[in-house]
């Protein structure tokens, strides 16, 4: 559902006084109220049918109602449509009721919060007017932040009474969507104070260890940043959606094109036939040819009404419903860690699953844990990490304070570092005072550590259990406990990390008075800043970092340098005169740091390991396999993602080739794509090959296609956010689209959030293929909606994705299954129920087409009133929804990928296989009016007591129908159920029972006029003949579809045909061969990918400590995880796939 937000006009200034209600009002702001809910007690009953009544085919039946009430039209009785549509319009009002009653729910949830709101932050319980938050619904980051209040506003503290006397003047900027940006002052008592973005507390963000703060609710409801930032909700429809609406306007255009035939064959036999009628079927005066024949016409539009259908719809959404509990009940995709089930948050979209053929995936959190891991290092020039002998984990039991979850396999690093070599706890010193951890000792001994980023924890935790533990800190000085030894260093200043920068620093004075600079950043800017006597160490070095990146590991080098004191109180001086400045106080700072970062002494590296989750190597192999391209669209660093491409395995050392785009001017970027273009096919055309069509309703939509490029080999492409700002420019996406789509794999990093969309709308623009977006943060949430299909991961980085998003669970790897097996069983089952469902009405209608060519044309039923009416209600609704609901072609669908590509083609439901449809409707009705009329044409029973007459005829003609869609239903059933047989004979057996009672004596006797075909039921039936002609025309019906299906197993049998065969010749699985991962040489560089924009140097300075309270709980079920959690490979069977036919109806 789409909610539309109506705004007042665009404000240039936010204008607002505490406590002063009045004042406020008088601007019309929006209130912090969320409203999503469309209907009250009241207005439910005429909006909805208002609303429903909007559909095609509902307003079509209330017309047909109306046209019933005209006598001289109308040859049904109103119940033939009041019940069938009643029903429908029932149904769909309890689900929207339930819907809305859910929505209702979720708004009171909503409002009852207690903050939901931008604030201006006043006063907390913290020193110095601080708090703590977390801002992982808004920009993705699980690291704690900090915002202080004015000092001014701090004096209130928690008083009630100073809080409501409180009347300062708030003027600011209006709502946008800016979330790093606020700029307003503050008017108090005359004075006026400065507000920035430190001053504000924003919705989504949670406090974090502060136990309570006021604040100034500055926007509300759709007016806070978060909500601004949401980005357009669309309605989302499936490709099958958009072609049944075509389909249905089709089918009125078909039906009347069969009234008008109808009704000009009526005007003809009046003129030449009725005349001779006249005696027995007087005409009423004034009822000419002609206007006989504009009656008929619509006579024939309520008779043939079943060709519309009406309860589509409807048995739509009760199979995407019965489909959406299939994944919320999926065990398979459980994931017990976080007691996190899976869940199909939107029940529209199912079949849509198994069509996908793009998938763009945020990196950090959804293909990786984002959990940072100590994994080697680099010290003096040697290199420790790897397992030898296959020891387990070092024993670290010798230090008390040691963090028991710590793994490290190398046991010679521990010896070295209690031998006390120099340079080995040089290089743990340094990692232990050169960070902005915050620590918190809750017990003694039992130390946490808030870091702004995972990478900082690793590092500062690797130190501690080498014997080099971060105790605690004040804003002068850090204290840690070396060897066991409690040492205090002072802390002169901290040299903060930046992006352009990509390091930090910290200068420390030890307990004897040495001056020492420690710094650690990406290897490619600390070594530009060596000493020219560490050239040796520098190119041992490198080849360590070059062996880590081939791994996969985020790397980061160290060093050190030695300062004179004198000089250092002159650079402190300087330094001072910098921070205080006015005027470029940023680029001041920044020369005084280049200057004193210079000259330094290599240490060695390190190397982290950001974890992939488990299976999420096996899971993109498997989703390649079903030829699904997958985009990662990250914000981290080019080396990082590189990195885990080739861990993923989306990147290969035998790619013919992997193509950088980082160029820094449109030009250049043109040029780079052109290049990588001409490269992959070189004999291609300059210019693409685009293909333009309309589609939807009345054609009105234009689309252009760009046509796929063959290419040979097999190759990649990374480009950075700088080059995808140019590459996305209105005359270059073209180019950026050609290149990227010849790529097997495409890599883009250090884009935005905005980027990730327009990725995302480029592909579906000019691709018309089916996208899914996946991720798990909130800057993941535009792409999520942009996609066709969006997934969100409910992990480490808020619940915003997931709230977006149309699925969630809660790790990658269940994207395989929720695709092959959920997404391709819905996407056969709905596409084998319209087949169905087109092919049971048209069957139908065109019998009682036929049949008008024998009656005169006068608008004369074929059937009885009764079987017209129950036809599509009860006779032949529950078996179809069984096939809908239960049906599985082959069940090892994670085994054969292969299996997943008709949905992409679309072969199983399009407008080719409806005409299909319709023509094997054509032939079945052919045999179910003249197979039966030429059986009972001019005979009598066989004791010669009556002549066969109307009633009879129809009740052969209904029943031979009945038992033809039913048998061709078990044709198009591929796994029974109890359920199946249970609907299917039920029906049928219903069926006999219905006609026996309505057709019996009591009935006729009490409803004389609505029940007339006394005795029909048990004078027909006993007729030898009657069966036999219901033989013959099953026979008749079925013959051509089973030798079709026949010849086509045997000449052009499809990918399901060979899949069949190989698992009926292959029952028991042979064992799977050991596969043992080689390991990748790689001469690529890689530099330290920190995961935060701006360190907090300041802070660190200031006296502000994090904190950090652990929570539980408990498991939802005991059962153990998939295969997949370990790690374990998956196996699948390649099947060769040759050409295929037209799809049989």
């Amino acid at each position: 559902y789409i909610i539309d937000v109506v705004f007042p006009p665009t404000e240039e200034e936010r204008h607002l006084r505490a406590n002063d209600r009045e004042f406020n009002l008088s601007y019309e702001y929006a209130d912090n109220a969320i409203k999503t809910s469309k209907y009250n007690i009241f207005t439910f009953l005429p909006l909805n049918l208002f609303e429903q009544f909007q559909r095609l085919a509902n307003a079509y039946f209330l017309f047909l109602l109306c046209l019933q009430l005209i006598p001289e039209i109308s040859s049904l009785s109103w119940f033939t449509t009041v019940v069938p549509l009643v029903l429908v319009l029932s149904m769909t009002m309890a689900k929207d009721g339930s819907d809305d009653i859910n929505r209702h729910r979720c708004d009171r949830q909503v409002n009852n919060r207690k903050v939901e709101a931008d604030l201006l932050l006043l006063s907390s319980s913290e020193p110095l007017n601080l708090v703590y938050i977390e801002t992982a619904e808004l920009d993705g980051e699980t690291n704690l932040k900090v915002k202080q209040a004015l000092t001014v506003t701090g004096e209130l503290e928690d008083c009630i009474e100073k809080l409501a006397n409180f009347n300062g003047e708030v003027r600011c900027e209006p709502p946008n969507n800016r979330l790093d940006k606020f700029t307003g002052t503050l008017t108090l008592k005359e004075e006026m104070y400065s507000l920035d973005n430190e001053k504000v507390l924003l919705r989504g963000c949670t406090l974090r260890n502060t136990q309570w703060c006021f604040g100034l609710v500055v926007f509300g409801g759709p007016d806070t940043k978060l909500m601004q930032n949401c980005g357009k909700t669309t309605l989302k429809r499936t490709s099958i959606d958009r072609l049944m609406n075509v389909l249905v306007l089709s089918i009125f255009g078909f039906l009347a094109v069969m009234c008008l035939i109808l009704a000009v064959g009526n005007g003809i036999w009046e003129y030449q036939e009725g005349s001779k009628f006249a005696a027995f079927l007087p005409k009423q005066e004034g009822v000419n040819a002609p206007f006989s024949a504009f009656l008929t016409f619509w006579s024939y539009v309520i008779i043939l009404n079943t060709v519309v259908p009406i309860s589509l719809y409807v048995s739509v959404e009760i199979i995407r419903l019965g489909n959406s509990f299939y994944i919320d009940w999926d065990r398979k995709m459980y994931y017990p860690k976080s007691d996190t089930p899976a869940e199909a948050r939107t029940t529209t979209l199912n079949e849509e699953l198994g069509q996908i053929k793009y998938i763009f995936s945020d990196k950090t959190g959804t293909l990786t844990q984002n959990i940072m891991t100590f994994n080697k290092c680099s010290i003096n020039g040697k290199s420790y990490g790897e397992v030898r002998g296959g020891k387990g984990c070092v024993d670290f039991s010798w230090n008390n304070l040691a963090d028991p979850k710590f793994c490290f396999h190398d046991h010679s690093l521990v010896e070295v570092v209690r031998e006390g070599n120099p340079e080995v706890q040089a290089f743990f010193r340094l990692l232990a005072l050169c960070h902005t951890v915050m620590p918190e000792e809750k017990k003694e001994g039992e130390l946490y550590y808030q870091a702004q980023s995972p990478d900082e924890g690793a590092l500062v935790t690797a130190a501690r259990n080498f014997g080099f533990v971060f105790r605690s800190r004040t804003p002068e000085s850090i204290t840690v406990v070396e060897m066991g030894e409690l040492v205090t260093y002072e802390l002169l200043a901290v040299l903060d990390f930046n992006n352009v920068r990509k390091r930090m620093s910290v200068i420390v004075r030890s307990p004897e008075g040495k001056l020492t600079l420690y710094c650690k950043g990406a290897d490619t800017i600390i070594f530009e800043r060596l000493n020219p006597s560490c050239s040796k160490l520098k190119e041992v070095t490198t080849e360590h970092l070059n062996e880590y990146a081939g791994d996969g590991l985020r790397t980061l080098a160290l060093a050190y340098k030695d300062i004179d004191p004198k000089y250092m109180e002159e650079w402190k001086l300087r330094h001072h005169e910098a921070s205080t400045a006015m005027d470029e106080r940023e680029e001041k700072l920044d020369a005084l740091y280049e200057e004193i970062e210079k000259g330094l002494l290599l240490l060695g590296s390190t190397a982290v390991e950001d974890k992939l989750q488990d299976g999420v190597p096996q899971t993109i192999e498997q989703l390649s396999k079903a030829d699904i391209k997958i985009w990662v669209l990250t914000g981290d660093k080019q080396e990082t993602a590189e990195n885990i491409g080739y861990s993923c395995n989306m990147l290969r050392e035998e790619m013919t080739e992997v193509f950088i785009v980082s160029a820094n001017t449109a030009e250049e970027v043109r040029k780079e794509l052109q290049t990588a273009r001409r490269k992959m096919r070189p004999d291609g055309p300059e210019e693409p090959t685009v293909t333009k069509s309309r589609s939807g309703l009345f054609c009105l939509l234009k689309t252009e296609t760009v046509a796929d490029e063959p290419v040979d080999g097999e190759y990649a492409m990374v480009i950075n956010g700088h080059s995808l700002a140019f590459a996305l420019e209105k005359d270059m996406e073209m180019e950026l689209l050609r290149t990227a789509c010849m790529c097997q794999t495409v890599i883009c990093c250090r884009v935005t959030p905005l980027q990730k969309a327009q990725v995302v709308e480029l592909v579906k623009k000019y691709k018309q293929a089916i996208t899914l977006a996946i991720g798990d943060g909130a800057n993941d949430v535009s792409m999520i909606k942009a996609a066709h299909i969006g997934v969100g991961i409910s992990g480490q980085e808020g619940m915003q994705a997931v709230l977006s998003s149309d699925f969630s669970f809660a790790q990658f790897r269940y994207l395989q299954r929720l695709l092959l097996v959920h997404g391709r069983w819905s996407y056969l089952r709905m596409c084998k129920f319209l087949r169905y469902f087109f092919y049971k009405n048209f069957t139908f209608t065109f019998v009682h087409f036929w049949y008008g060519f024998f009656c005169g044309f006068s608008a004369q039923t074929v059937y009885d009133e009764w079987f017209i009416t129950l036809y599509n209600l009860v006779y032949t609704a529950l078996p179809v929804l069984a096939l809908s609901l239960f049906d599985q072609v082959i069940r090892s669908l994670m085994l054969y990928p292969k299996l997943y590509a008709p949905g992409q083609l679309n072969q199983y439901f399009s407008k080719r296989a409806f005409v299909y449809t319709v023509l094997h409707s054509g032939y079945s009705s052919l045999v179910l009016f003249f197979i039966p009329w030429a059986a009972m044409y001019d005979t009598v029973r066989d004791d010669g007591k009556d002549i066969v007459d109307y009633q009879s005829f129809a009740l052969l003609a209904q029943t031979c129908l009945l038992i033809a869609v039913s048998i061709q239903l078990g044709l198009d059933t591929h796994y029974w159920t109890s359920v199946n047989q249970f609907f299917l004979w039920g029906s049928l057996c219903v069926y006999f029972a219905v006609i026996f009672t309505m057709y019996s004596n009591g009935m006729f006797l009490i409803f004389t006029s609505s029940f007339p075909f006394i005795g029909t039921a048990r004078n027909s039936l006993n007729q030898p003949n009657v069966w036999l002609t219901m033989l013959l025309t099953s026979i008749l019906c079925v013959l051509p579809v089973v030798a079709y299906r026949f010849l086509r197993i045997l000449l052009w049998p499809t990918v399901n045909d060979k899949v069949r065969y190989k698992v009926r010749q292959d029952k028991v699985l042979p064992p799977a061969p050991r596969r043992v991962q080689a390991r990748r040489a790689s001469t690529r560089r890689s530099g330290y990918a920190f995961s935060h924009a701006q360190g907090y140097g300041d802070l660190v300075t200031s006296g502000r400590f994090l904190r950090w309270t652990p929570k539980s709980r408990p498991a939802l079920f005991s059962q153990t995880d998939s295969p997949l959690a370990q790690t374990q490979h998956q196996f699948y069977r390649t099947i060769n796939e040759g050409g295929e036919p037209p799809l049989s109806p």
